[in-house]
């Protein structure tokens, strides 16, 4: 269907044609068959979409909604209490463990040096796989299929 038919269809549905532009329309209905037949559906699809009214939700999916919204809200601040916990608690015990480590003179530096490595390694790999999981989550496709 020609675009210019759809316009002044729609602007017809809508009552915004001007004279002129609703007799193009009238005369175009009576050379067209088809697009009278179209413009007819068309009237009685609006006329349905008119009638049609949004049935309000029960007191109990709305209940259930905010319940839902609630627990989803505080399980997430206690699993970012925890995560926050953990991550400080290794914090200071890295510290701890490195400043302690490095006062000790029977230790060799080659074996300090690399202790070091392997801690400050296992810390970058652990927030990088947290860090990927987190953003990783929130864009899942197929967080809700369970296995």
């Amino acid at each position: 269907m020609d675009e210019r038919l759809l316009i002044l269809m729609e602007k017809h549905l809508e009552g915004e044609l001007t004279k002129a532009e609703q007799q193009d329309f009238e005369n175009l209905l009576e050379s067209n068959t088809a697009l009278k037949k179209e413009f007819e559906e068309q009237k009685r699809i609006k006329e349905v979409i008119k009638t049609m009214k949004m049935k309000n939700p029960s007191s109990e999916l709305w209940d259930g909604y905010w319940e839902r919204t609630y627990n989803r809200l505080e399980r997430g601040l206690g699993w970012l209490a925890i995560f926050v916990g953990v991550l400080i608690l290794m914090g200071f015990a890295s510290i701890e463990f490195v400043s302690r480590f490095y006062e000790d003179n029977n230790i060799p530096v080659f074996v300090k040096i690399g202790i070091v490595s392997l801690v400050f390694g296992f810390l970058v790999l652990l927030f990088s796989v947290i860090r990927e999981k987190l953003f990783t989550y929130k864009t899942d496709k197929y967080k809700e299929i369970q296995r």
